[in-house]
């Protein structure tokens, strides 16, 4: 299969999964193969959350709605023009997901097929409807991918490298395992947001967004604020306000009771608001319904610690500075936005 028919192939993919969308959920009778597919992927959707109380209706829309705007042809012939890819069906590269948001793994998983390569996927048990799904869809719109893709729940065999995703403790698993293979072993990481002091409140209810999407369980979910000594959490506790709805969401809400708890019982000084929690903490990985703060001094002294733990930061969000994500779009990655800085297609053209 040729550059361009798999370019194709994800393109229609991506036209199926506009259907899906947080504004709604609304057939297009010219979408390819709807018959077979389109009550399918509605009902996982209503029932994903049953298998995993994290995977609302919502974040899965989210998902798909994201995916289906990066899933075009000229985004995708744009993302793969420098590249040269090896002949189809050369290599098999492993894919091992992660659970923690839904279709964490899919960039993967389009980046080996993309590049005309095979994929042997094993899913995380969290999240194991939607890929297999998407491939049913993309085997109906191109039979060739039937040989391109397998799903695998055993002890894997039969490849040629590894891009694995998990916790800093599955990391040393996967080195152990796969570190004779040429590999992408991502660990955790987490994201942070600067704030100035003179951010209006749209920019830190956009700033929500980045926080809370996902249950702030996704890598490019902020985790922590950096902030000016002196400021004042008043306005931000403000901006967030409409979020307070996540507290009817029991698992939020036995989250945020806990953490709370553990908390106070350790006699840390907290700002709460009723359904988010500031901590003061050097730390990046905030438990969930929590988020940890640390003041800065200066410019110089805040571009010093950033830099010092970049391999704990995913992306930086705030504003006046180029290399940081708007507020808001923590959560809206484009295709060539890799995970950890590691260029995914690159290592796979490279093998």
């Amino acid at each position: 299969m040729v550059l361009e028919k798999r370019i194709e192939a994800f393109s229609v993919l991506g036209e199926f999964l506009k259907q899906f969308s947080t504004k709604g959920i609304s057939r297009n009778q010219n979408v390819p193969f709807n018959k077979e597919f389109f009550d399918r992927f509605e009902e996982e959707i209503n029932h994903a959350q049953f298998h995993n109380g994290w995977f609302t209706p919502d974040n899965i829309l989210y998902a798909l709605e994201q995916w289906a705007e990066n899933l075009n042809q000229a985004a995708l012939d744009n993302w793969v023009k420098d590249y040269h890819f090896r002949s189809p069906g050369e290599k098999t590269i492993a894919v091992i997901t992660a659970g923690n948001i839904p279709l964490v793994g899919f960039h993967d998983f389009l980046s080996v097929l993309i590049s005309g390569q095979n994929v042997l996927v094993k899913q995380s048990s969290s999240d194991k409807s939607f890929l297999p799904l998407i491939s049913a869809y993309l085997i109906a719109i191109n039979p060739e991918f039937n040989k391109r893709i397998k799903f695998s729940e055993e002890k894997l065999h039969g490849f040629d490298a590894v891009i694995a995703t998990g916790s800093n403790n599955t990391a040393r698993y996967f080195e152990y395992y796969f570190g004779k293979y040429p590999n992408i072993i991502r660990r955790n990481r987490n994201s942070v947001a600067v704030l100035k002091d003179d951010e209006t409140k749209d920019e830190l209810y956009q700033l929500g967004k980045d926080v809370f999407q996902y249950f702030g369980l996704g890598c490019r979910s902020v985790s922590k604020l950096m902030v000016p000594r002196g400021y004042d959490f008043d306005q931000f506790f403000g901006a967030v306000l409409p979020y307070h709805t996540l507290i009817e969401i029991k698992k939020y809400e036995n989250n945020y009771t806990y953490n709370k708890a553990v908390y106070l019982m350790s006699e840390f000084k907290l700002l709460d608001n009723g359904f988010l929690m500031l901590k003061e903490d050097a730390a990046y990985s905030s438990p969930i319904a929590s988020l940890f703060y640390e003041y800065y001094d200066s410019k110089e002294a805040l571009e010093k610690k950033l830099s010092d733990d970049n391999d704990n930061i995913q992306c930086v969000i705030g504003k006046d500075n180029e290399s940081y994500i708007p507020f808001g779009q923590s959560q809206c990655p484009k295709l060539d936005d890799y995970a950890d800085g590691v260029d995914t297609l690159r290592f796979i053209s490279g093998l």
